[in-house]
């Protein structure tokens, strides 16, 4: 049976929208995965709560700008019962996910800042299991616990050398990325009703506040006039570029190519963000932590995809920072 000649131009045309959708995302995981180094060094001039500070003064402005942008000055009515759920989403979506990053970032490395946060789909799914929306299936449960060796033998050399400080900051992220599967469940009912985009300005105006107060006296700190050029660069870079942008053309591409699709391209942000450490920072790597952090990525795409093609968890392949 021949396909009609009016369909060859369509189908041309999404195959070639495809392709732009692929190659924007694999250009957003570059983004992403050097925005850890970035961030580091950002910190390193501003403190991480310096950074908080400006961060959500910035955020809210980006999120009115584009509600405007979107709806003029009329903008979408929420219940005043949704309103405190995304209250609630921004506080653990940016207070408690994004200030835990920051400083688990500030106090580990980028690679292990990158690999930890990788790790946020087990969490999803074990939410999911508590909550019993979801049961874990044998290759979940396998997953998990693959996961959880990789992610021992990754620290091992931490561990073992003594290197407790970094191996908090470790665990902050662990605590962070569990912050980010909670905002991932609890948000997916929100978005059902309002779309994506209102959910995610609406979060960050009502959570941005509770950021900026708890920050304050740390930006009060900072010698803002002391700062370099590159220093205000990488921080605009980190706060519009990787995180706004980075999540508007993150739904782009998934709506174009589908979650389950692109989903797995979040496996390549660890490589990335070490590649961009060894070259830029001069972090190293054992062949111990390499292949602890292949056991880990492993496992979380074991536990990822092995619950069938409907899986929820899949939705939980990006952090909000």
């Amino acid at each position: 049976m021949s396909t009609p000649p009016d369909a060859l131009p369509v189908a041309d045309a999404l195959a070639a929208r495809q392709r732009k959708a692929l190659w924007i995302a694999a250009a957003l995981i570059v983004v992403w995965g050097a925005n850890f180094s970035v961030q580091k060094m950002v910190f390193r001039e501003m403190s991480p709560g310096g950074f908080l500070m400006v961060r959500y003064l910035v955020m809210p402005m980006a999120a009115a700008l584009l509600l405007c942008w979107r709806h003029g000055l009329n903008w979408p009515r929420v219940p005043r019962s949704d309103l405190w759920a995304l209250l609630k989403l921004g506080i653990v979506g940016h207070l408690l996910h994004v200030g835990l990053v920051t400083y688990g970032i500030h106090w580990s490395t980028a690679f292990s800042s990158s690999l930890i946060l990788g790790c946020g789909p087990l969490f999803t799914l074990l939410i999911l299991r508590a909550t019993g929306i979801e049961t874990l299936t044998r290759g979940q449960v396998a997953g998990v616990a693959v996961a959880l060796v990789g992610v021992l033998i990754f620290l091992s050399d931490k561990l073992l050398g003594g290197r407790f400080f970094a191996s908090a900051g470790d665990l902050v992220l662990l605590v962070a990325a569990s912050f980010f599967s909670y905002y991932t469940v609890a948000a997916k009912p929100l978005i059902e009703r309002h779309g994506g985009v209102v959910v995610m300005t609406y979060a960050v105006l009502l959570g941005s506040a509770p950021v900026v107060l708890v920050s304050l006296p740390a930006g009060l700190q900072v010698d803002w006039a002391a700062l370099r050029p590159a220093v205000w660069v990488g921080m605009l870079y980190a706060v519009l570029i990787s995180a706004f942008l980075g999540w508007l053309v993150w739904g782009w591409v998934n709506a174009v190519r589908g979650v389950a699709r692109s989903a797995p391209l979040m496996y390549l942000m660890p490589p990335v963000a070490g590649l961009v450490a060894w070259a830029v920072t001069g972090e190293r790597y054992t062949g111990i932590k390499l292949a602890g952090a292949a056991l880990t990525l492993a496992g979380v795409a074991l536990a990822q995809f092995a619950g069938g093609r409907r899986d929820p968890v899949r939705e939980a392949v990006a952090p909000v920072d």
